[in-house]
């Protein structure tokens, strides 16, 4: 499929895309994002990927929860700064319609890139925040996944 350029308006030059979209940075934030999950996510998911057949990996852009401020101790399977979720564990269950579901780890893109000036500091978080949730999936402790874990 061709991008098809638009027409020159005012002598400015014709209008489309500055790059082919094949280029790495032709991507949007929220594919890269989705990229850098995927990175943090696939060591940990080829050391255990037998335990965790059961569960798919998600991203949301924003929580679609709210946790009181007052709160100070959360739920393993939300990983928070203070009272915002940067990720949680949707256990398996049943939908409305009464089919069954799986196990979902939900990574909050936003919550997440607000807390990273840098693409390191993006890749470090991501790799906490992932640990922290797949060690709650598994009931072990975040060190035995990562021994330099540290909250």
């Amino acid at each position: 499929m061709t991008t098809r350029p638009f027409r020159d308006r005012r002598g400015r030059g014709i209008r489309g895309p500055m790059l082919p979209q094949q280029t790495p940075r032709f991507r949007s934030r929220s594919e890269l994002f989705d990229t850098a999950v995927l990175e943090a996510y696939s060591p940990i998911q080829n050391a255990y990927a037998e335990q965790l057949e059961g569960l798919d990996i998600a991203v949301d852009t924003v929580p679609r929860m709210r946790l009181r401020t007052d709160l100070t101790v959360l739920p393993d399977d939300i990983v928070a700064d203070g009272p915002v979720p940067l990720g949680r564990v949707v256990p398996a269950g049943v939908d409305a319609q009464g089919h069954p579901t799986r196990a979902r780890m939900v990574i909050f893109r936003m919550a997440i890139e607000q807390r990273a000036t840098t693409r390191e500091e993006l890749h470090e978080l991501l790799g906490t925040v992932i640990t922290a949730l797949v060690a709650s999936y598994l009931l072990i402790d975040p060190r035995d996944i990562d021994p330099r874990f540290s909250w």
